[in-house]
């Protein structure tokens, strides 16, 4: 068994572990800054529009030898807007004005023909309006606003009410993120982005979902017994999926990490770079809430439940009285914790006791 597997079956077992809800305060003072920033980029940079959205024209010319910075300077000269130039396949460019009427797209396009050398025949011009990028957004919000309404409702079915919200919150903290992220470095925002948001709603939900199913198991009966609290055993079902969460991240994020530094840095290509940038940091915010965010919160908000303080307050008592006598709670522990086989899942840590040598047998010959 690889390294990783055997941390990861140790895990499992809860031989070893980290403390995930005893310093959650930490980590919620992480999230909440990180979260801070980037609304605050969202306030002062603002998200950078892309035609389809605020509306203007696209021209696309033959194969030229301008360099990409060249027609930049000559396009934003020519029109007076900042213009986007990329560098096309067949070795034309495709150069995007804002805010640019039909009169305004001719006379463009007469001084790019005089400029880059080309043919004015040749220069295709198209213009976009701001209503085809509005349709898109309104039909987004509608999409999103769906999309997490099924999702408290299927998550507070399946597992419980404080579940569902913890992982709303989660997916809040996820998109806030990924849109800060967009304000800061300044890319883009094109209807490429909008798929790309929309897309890691699932993921982003799908480590919380894991984590979720594996503390439900751990936790059923769990009143029945006196020696985990609820926190410790929803610490212990991270543990328990802490390497599959970051196994299937990791995975998930090599070939969105290849669109996004090879397919959009290194070779330009304008719309992986939309899909790509809100895969990633999606992604990546995703298995980051899963773990400090929305498992803690559960664990916070259940601790309030009376069942789950008096059960707190009965543990504590028997370990007060353990540690009195110089002795572990869980030495003290008995079949009677575990009444009708409800011991939680999350809880068998350890080596098993075996049964001495000849166990069972009356002492003789062998028959």
């Amino acid at each position: 068994m690889s390294r990783l597997g055997s941390l990861g079956a140790r895990l499992y077992r809860g031989e070893v572990g980290y403390d995930f809800i005893g310093k959650r305060k930490i980590w919620y003072g992480i999230s909440i800054l990180i979260t801070i920033t980037a609304i605050v980029g969202l306030a002062v940079s603002g998200l950078n529009m892309g035609i389809e959205f605020k509306g203007g024209a696209v021209f696309t010319t033959p194969k030229t030898s301008v360099t990409v910075a060249k027609a930049e300077d000559l396009a934003t000269e020519a029109s007076g807007h900042q213009a986007i130039v990329q560098k096309l396949g067949n070795g034309g460019l495709r150069i995007q004005i804002t805010e640019v009427d039909t009169a305004k797209s001719d006379e463009i396009k007469g001084k790019l023909s005089k400029d880059l050398g080309v043919p004015a025949e040749k220069i295709a011009a198209d213009l976009v309006g701001p209503s085809w990028g509005e349709q898109i957004a309104n039909k987004a919000w509608t999409g999103l606003g769906i999309f997490m309404v099924l999702v408290v409702i299927y998550l507070a079915i399946a597992f419980e009410w404080r579940m569902a919200i913890a992982a709303l919150v989660a997916l809040i903290h996820d998109i806030t993120i990924t849109v800060g992220v967009y304000a800061l470095v300044g890319f883009e925002v094109t209807p490429g982005t909008v798929i790309g948001l929309l897309t890691i709603l699932g993921y982003s939900l799908y480590d919380t979902v894991v984590v979720f199913d594996s503390l439900k198991e751990g936790t059923k009966g769990i009143t029945k017994q006196t020696r985990w609290t609820y926190s410790e055993i929803a610490n212990r079902s991270i543990n328990g999926t802490l390497v599959r969460s970051i196994n299937t991240t990791v995975v998930a994020l090599l070939p969105v990490a290849g669109l996004l530094f090879i397919g959009g840095g290194v070779l330009g290509a304008g719309m992986l770079n939309d899909i790509s940038l809100a895969l990633f940091v999606g992604l990546a915010a995703g298995a980051y809430s899963s773990i400090f965010i929305a498992t803690p919160l559960v664990a916070d908000l259940k601790e309030r439940d009376p069942q789950m303080k008096a059960l707190k307050k009965r543990i504590l008592a028997k370990r007060a009285a353990a540690a009195a006598k110089g002795e572990s709670a869980e030495d003290e522990s008995s079949e009677d914790d575990y009444p009708d086989d409800t011991a939680p899942a999350a809880a068998v840590v350890g080596q098993r006791q075996q049964p001495p040598r000849g166990h069972g047998r009356t002492p003789g010959k062998r028959r």
